[in-house]
């Protein structure tokens, strides 16, 4: 895993422990930090979303159809599997056979129970006369064949006594706007499609009650279902005629029709009128779904293009402000904060890179100026002792120019160099410890007693191992380098649950009280006379950087006799790096 996701944006200074910025916070009282929470958004009250666009809004669009295209998809396939058309025509067909049943025992309850019976010829039975008292429903036929097929009656021929009224049994007349108008576009396309003849053709009933003639056998019943040339279903029904279990003929019975596409159609224009309705109240919704995402969407990408833009300064020459959609509990909300601290996170680079360009001039100028005064003595002085000094101060400067634009080209490459090395696991204090080995013996040659308390048991952390012990090797040469013959240099670490924390202490002057905010800006440097021009003050401002890069902190302090007086004189400097484990 990359240690870019943890690189800090701050400009550099002084890193406070928890607690408020004049709070001491001790090495027991560190704890690993938490992430930081999203800034609040600095600027006035945000102003009130307009309602959304469709014309400026692809994605409103693509939400409301993909929408309507579902609800589309569903009702279509209602209308094709048609249910409630297949539950209507079975109904109707249980009832049609039922009719034709009891139409057949009217005329065989009017059949002599033991004379012959022959329809064709007249006897045992008055066709006509059976035929005249049964009522029927209006468009209904019967027809009443022999066994041979021949039409012996119909009621087309012989009028039926006329059917009585019942209240409250009637057509469903309600209005089918919707259906009648697709069905006369239906038509229009069919009669477009058959042509002009099949248009013309007209059906016969009688054909069709002829055709299941042949197909009725004893004791079973044949029913067939056509349409006419309007597309109107016409259900017929044959049965036989019995005497004493022989069959002697065949009674056939049509329907009107129609009958039954009438009520499918107001069933159907049901379904369409919830559809019509579903679909408005569906695209209301996606209005309102679309104005929660692709508004808060719009004011992010035209806050992130105002920043793109190259003429984006001229345009709006204040910072370029991401929306606060932080409170939404949703991908938008998070979508914000992220980019909110993205946009936080640049500006900061950005300053941080002014102000360190602006260090680095000003670091720069004194050197050059120094060459610059030297140089311009060297050509007037006469005396060689003073052309010596003039050239040592030459050479003083070149050094420390040479010096200071190594340690800025390190510094201005940490951060690439931070974002592309991989971390890796290892244990701190076998890094600690060989570092302290090391240096130990070039401390111990300046007559600097050397001490190190560092616990036995690993403490494994997770970090890139050479930038840590960059850190620790900068912190122990500093305090190293404070320190004169017979003081002391103690490293010492300590492992509390989630964190460890690493100290370097001396024995050294101190930290200057007013330096303590300081030390760890880039280029400040507190050095003794002796030491001028030696360091470039950028140690302490990388090794913060790389601690920080790591989420862990650092910080200054002095060693005190007592913490009743803070005024007595310092007996060291303390120097404090606490990691996460």
């Amino acid at each position: 895993m990359s240690i870019a996701g943890r690189i800090g944006g701050g400009r550099s200074g002084v890193t406070q422990p928890r607690g408020s910025e004049s709070d001491v916070v001790l090495g027991e009282d560190w704890v690993a930090p938490k992430p930081a929470e999203p800034a609040a958004e600095t600027g006035g009250a945000r102003s009130r979303r307009q309602p959304i666009s469709l014309h400026s809004s692809p994605l409103a669009r693509k939400i409301i159809t993909f929408n309507l295209l579902a609800m589309a998809v569903m009702v279509a396939g209602v209308l094709y599997l048609n249910p409630f058309r297949d539950s209507l025509v079975f109904q109707r067909e249980s009832a049609i056979v039922n009719e034709a049943e009891l139409i057949a025992d009217v005329f065989e309850a009017r059949m002599p129970k033991a004379a012959p019976v022959n329809l064709a010829a007249g006897d045992g039975i008055d066709l006509t006369d059976t035929l005249a008292g049964i009522e029927l429903p209006e468009g209904t036929d019967i027809y009443v064949f022999d066994t041979m097929g021949n039409l012996l009656v119909s009621s087309e021929n012989v009028p039926t006594a006329p059917r009585e009224q019942v209240e409250g049994l009637g057509v469903d007349t309600r209005s089918t706007v919707i259906t009648s108008f697709l069905n006369r576009v239906w038509d229009w396309a069919s009669h477009l499609a058959r042509g002009r003849d099949d248009a013309a053709v007209v059906f016969d009933t009688r054909a069709m009650a002829e055709s299941l003639v042949p197909k009725v056998t004893p004791q079973r019943t044949r029913m067939a279902t056509s349409r006419n040339a309007e597309g109107a279903t016409i259900f017929s029904v044959a049965t036989g005629l019995y005497q004493n279990e022989r069959m002697v003929g065949v009674v056939a019975l049509t329907s009107a029709a129609g009958e039954i596409d009438a009520l499918v159609r107001v069933e159907r224009e049901q379904v369409l009128q919830m559809f019509v309705i579903a679909m408005i109240v569906s695209i209301g919704l996606s209005l309102v779904l679309a104005s929660t995402i692709a508004n808060p969407l719009s004011e992010l990408a035209a806050a992130a293009e105002a920043g793109r833009e190259k003429n984006a300064r001229k345009m709006s020459p204040s910072r370029v402000r991401i929306p606060d959609l932080s409170g939404r509990p949703d991908e938008i909300g998070r979508l914000s904060s992220a980019m909110r601290g993205m946009v936080a996170a640049l500006y900061d680079r950005i300053d941080a890179n002014e102000q360190f360009a602006a260090d680095v001039a000003h670091e720069i100028k004194n050197p050059l100026a120094s060459l610059r005064s030297a140089v311009a003595s060297l050509h007037v002085v006469k005396r060689e002792d003073h052309r010596i000094k003039l050239l040592e101060v030459i050479d003083h400067d070149v050094q420390r120019l040479d010096r200071l634009v190594s340690d800025i080209s390190n510094a201005s490459r940490l951060d690439s160099e931070l974002v592309k090395e991989e971390e890796e696991t290892f244990d701190l204090m076998k890094m600690v410890g060989a570092l302290c080995e090391h240096l130990g013996r070039e401390a111990g040659e300046k007559g600097i007693e050397f001490i190190t308390d560092l616990p036995k048991e690993p403490v494994v952390i997770t970090g890139l191992e050479g930038r840590l012990a960059q850190v620790f090797v900068n912190l122990i040469t500093n305090a190293v380098s404070f320190c004169e013959e017979g003081d002391a240099v103690r490293v010492w670490a300590r492992k509390r649950e989630n964190r460890v924390l690493v100290v370097v202490e001396d024995t050294g002057p101190g930290i200057p009280e007013q330096a303590l905010g300081k030390i760890f800006k880039r280029f400040y440097s507190q050095r003794p006379e002796g030491q001028f021009g030696e360091h470039s003050g950028l140690g302490l401002a990388i090794s913060k950087q790389i601690v920080e890069a790591h989420g862990g902190v650092i910080w200054a302090e002095n060693i005190r006799p007592t913490d009743a007086d803070i005024t007595s004189e310092p007996l060291g400097a303390r120097f404090v790096v606490g990691l996460s484990v």
